[in-house]
């Protein structure tokens, strides 16, 4: 009896613990920033630099949400959404997330993980059995993108996938030999291009571009990852994001297709003209294919977990918020802490990428070895192909989202200025 009783005890502490963690789990406030150890004068030099590249005709816009200790301490549109009109960008205007839909894809995963519905090592063709026996590119002749292929030296597995190092590349921004090999077979990329519904069973049966676990490439990864949370789940992603992740949390303007009651606010898309100055982008253009500018409006058939997502500068920091607070947010738990914890922790090994530090499931992270970022070691980041970049700094308690709608952009020094002008503002604790 006493045993029972103390094992009720125990038991009772350690859910007073978690009830309490998930009661003071920080959700979005706004104060003025002293208040969170950030300088307001300090802050202003971030209006100017985006104020010096809007003068310049290099970008048109800028949204930026900073918060710190679950507290909004900056939150500005600057610029026009439509140059021409003289329409001036709003903060809640919705703009196309690109790969940011990829954190968001990786934790649906890890939600499916934490149910027992798969292992991270286990081979993907066990749910997509179009990936059994995988290939791998040996000789390509760039002439008439003929090939020659070797056999994989194993398969593919869930953890390859979360961390790019399949060996599967992408379409349309990859290499040359990727875009070659990939336009041949008739994949796409999930966005912008009207990609066909069996995409992923197309990517299953093309080689892949090295063996897998033997390097880091950046590819279509999180698109097979959403087919597996479709597969597994029984529902559509965007039926699954909707359900298990949007509404939970409060994210209130996330969608792979933009209700037409919202289409006012889905911002300009802007591109450059020859002088590499900004200029609004054509409806329909030329991209290895016809783009369309505005295909949050249409429904391609595809929901792509790698880049079809489109939110807000406020509703994408909602998100964080929740990874920073380790999987929870408005009392809603989506993930254990221990989760988040893998999740942003080094899961290449010695793996590594001349442009990038170490990868976790889903993010690029910040390590004691690099010194050519302001941003704290922990921290874990990524952005979108249309010039957005988010980044959470757990040393710092901070939540960054940098918003542009640009594609291409010369100017991408714009980012790191932008880093240190972040850290800059910080006063000492």
């Amino acid at each position: 009896m006493k045993k029972l009783l103390l094992i009720f005890i125990v038991a009772l502490f350690y859910y007073s613990i978690i009830s309490a963690q998930s009661l003071n789990a920080p959700i979005l406030t706004v104060s003025v920033p002293e208040k969170n150890n950030f300088s307001a004068k300090r802050l202003t030099k971030i209006d100017n630099l985006i104020q010096q590249y809007i003068d310049s005709n290099w970008i048109a816009n800028a949204i930026i949400l900073i918060a710190k200790n679950g507290t909004i301490v900056y939150y500005k549109a600057i610029g026009y959404d439509d140059k021409e009109k003289k329409k001036f960008l709003q903060r809640d205007a919705i703009f196309r997330i690109a790969s940011q839909t990829k954190a968001i894809t990786s934790v649906a995963v890890m939600m499916l993980y934490e149910e027992g519905k798969f292992l991270l090592d286990d081979p993907i063709s066990i749910y997509i059995p179009e990936f059994k026996n995988p290939t791998v590119i040996d000789q390509f002749n760039k002439a008439d993108t003929t090939y020659t292929t070797v056999p994989a030296k194993r398969e593919i597995t869930i953890r390859d996938l979360l961390t790019h190092t399949s060996g599967i590349g992408y379409a349309q921004i990859g290499t040359d030999t990727m875009n070659a090999i990939y336009y041949k077979a008739g994949v796409g990329n999930g966005i912008g291009i009207k990609t066909r519904k069996d995409n992923i069973k197309i990517v299953a049966k093309v080689p892949l571009f090295h063996q897998p676990g033997e390097k880091w490439t950046y590819g279509l990864n999180s698109d097979v990852l959403g087919y597996l949370v479709e597969v597994v789940s029984g529902m559509s992603l965007s039926d699954f994001f909707q359900k298990r992740i949007f509404k939970p949390l409060g994210m209130k303007d996330s969608y792979f297709l933009l209700p037409k009651e919202k289409y006012d606010r889905l911002s300009m898309l802007y591109t450059e003209d020859h002088t590499k100055h900004v200029i609004k982008m054509n409806e329909y253009i030329q991209l290895n294919g016809v783009f369309y500018r505005d295909y949050p409006k249409i429904n391609n058939g595809f929901f792509s977990g790698g880049g079809g997502l489109v939110s807000t500068a406020y509703d994408y920091t909602i998100f964080l918020q929740m990874l920073l607070n380790k999987g929870i947010y408005n009392s809603k738990r989506l993930l254990k802490p221990g989760t988040v914890d893998m999740m942003t922790q080094n899961q290449i090994g010695n793996l590594t990428d001349t442009k990038f530090n170490k990868f976790g499931l889903g993010f690029e992270l910040v390590t004691k070895t690099n010194t050519t970022t302001n941003l704290s070691e922990g921290s874990f980041l990524w952005g979108g192909m249309f010039g957005s970049l988010y980044w959470v700094d757990p040393k710092e308690k901070m939540v960054v989202q940098f918003v542009l709608q640009k594609y291409p952009n010369s100017y991408y020094n714009i980012f790191e200025t932008f880093k240190a002008l972040v850290y800059q503002a910080l006063e000492k604790n």
